[in-house]
């Protein structure tokens, strides 16, 4: 249960950074412009949300992250990762509700060279969205319900740093026991100490 605890964690921190990594390059709205272009613009996730690509990475390292650390650093990790999932469960899942102008603002600014809210807005014909805001809101709770379960289980994961410490106090005891040799030396170098100083 304690190794499924970490699992179930990690995978759903990684795998909602993987979706919303992947929903930040893909079209999240179209918009139609009320004069000149007959075409609608594609809005990507990444100019409609600009926090969702940095957010995502941050996850997908929090998630790879958790693997290692001790217990202090996991209830830590915890929290950011209820903290990420939150802000993108938020934030895409009022662009894909509302659709609001400020979303396109970025690329409407840079078809037509007119910025400012009320500009934007007044050039704004119609907004249609597509269903990978939706999947970013799914994958930021993905994240939250991670970083939940993190939170939850954390005190009874193993540490696996204290196996390779065993085996140095191990490796340790057995090296006092045996002759000193050239490579002992080359590890006293090693550790900053001189063996000819003795």
């Amino acid at each position: 249960m304690i190794a499924r605890a970490r699992l179930v964690s990690v995978l759903a921190i990684v795998l909602g950074g993987a979706i919303a990594i992947i929903s930040s390059t893909q079209t999240w709205l179209e918009v139609t412009l009320r004069a000149g272009a007959n075409e609608p613009l594609p809005v990507p996730g990444a100019s409609a949300m600009p926090v969702l690509a940095p957010l995502s990475r941050a996850a997908l390292a929090l998630g790879l992250a958790l693997t290692v650390v001790g217990r202090l650093l996991r209830y830590v990790f915890g929290v950011l990762g209820v903290g990420i999932g939150g802000a993108l469960l938020i934030g895409a899942a009022r662009i894909a509700l509302e659709h609001p102008t400020d979303a396109v603002a970025t690329v409407v600014t840079a078809s037509t060279g007119l910025s400012g809210p009320d500009a934007v807005a007044d050039l704004v014909g119609a907004l249609t969205g597509t269903f990978w805001p939706f999947a970013a809101a799914v994958a930021g709770l993905l994240i939250v319900v991670g970083g939940v379960f993190v939170l939850a289980t954390a005190h009874r994961w193993r540490s696996g740093g204290r196996r390779y410490q065993r085996e140095a106090v191990t490796a340790q005891a057995n090296a006092g026991s045996r002759p000193h040799d050239a490579i002992d030396a080359w590890d006293e170098l090693s550790h900053g100490d001189d063996p000819t100083a003795r």
